[in-house]
């Protein structure tokens, strides 16, 4: 199962790298979202305050991962989908999609934050929290878009599914995440921090084993 993992998520990169134009997308998507909050500030001449900047970084991250990940199960044909059922298990098919999809939105997420200090400035205190805020962050949004695109693929209209779907489950795991990195804005004692850290690693490994468990049902609709 492990050799099927790895393949299978190899295979996703080999795909997202003869597709440049699909990265590159999403990376002009990131840089003009950010572009765009710089400029309004700018030309307001609005001294950007820490809650602001943490709050505008969090939604342009939540919105870069649902126009990266929805495309996880979305893009995939049926006749892709029907080879894939005759050569490898669910389980490996899920998992994979999870791995690739995290390394992406770390891939995103880092290089947005590098692009967002750059043009509104460093107003966090404690990088190390902040950066560890950034990796949860990322397999959150993951986890829980990757199963919900997976759910979303079945039905006709599947990117209105996905906002539908996705936004109420992502809205507690965007809450905790905003109070985690506000926590290391202001340089907080990493303690007062363990409470969200630990509901929402709870949270990340819930939709982890969910996905695992249920997709195999999912996957036999098909």
């Amino acid at each position: 199962m492990t050799q099927e993992i790895w393949n299978l998520v190899k295979k996703e990169i080999l795909i997202e790298w003869r597709m440049k134009y699909a990265i590159s997308g999403m990376m002009l998507y990131l840089l003009s979202s950010i572009f765009l909050g710089y400029i309004t500030f700018s030309l307001g001449r609005v001294q950007v305050s820490a809650t602001t900047w943490n709050v505008l970084f969090w939604m342009i991250m939540l919105f870069v991962a649902t126009n990266s990940i929805a495309k996880s199960f979305i893009q995939e044909s049926k006749e892709r989908l029907l080879y894939y059922y005759t050569i490898t298990n669910p389980q490996s098919i899920i998992i994979s999609k999870i791995l690739f999809n995290c390394l992406l939105m770390l891939f995103l997420v880092f290089g947005g934050f590098l692009i967002y200090i750059a043009l509104l400035g460093n107003p966090v205190d404690d990088i190390g929290l902040f950066c560890l805020t950034l990796i949860l962050g990322s397999i959150g949004f993951s986890t829980s878009f990757t199963m919900i695109s997976s759910i979303a693929s079945k039905a006709s209209n599947s990117g209105t599914l996905m906002a539908v779907l996705g936004f109420p489950l992502i809205i507690p795991m965007l809450l905790l995440l905003i109070k985690i990195s506000k926590n290391a804005i202001d340089g907080l004692d990493r303690s007062a921090s363990l409470d969200e850290i630990t509901t929402l690693s709870a949270i990340i490994i819930i939709a982890i084993s969910t996905s695992i468990l249920l997709f195999p049902y999912l996957w036999r609709s098909n």
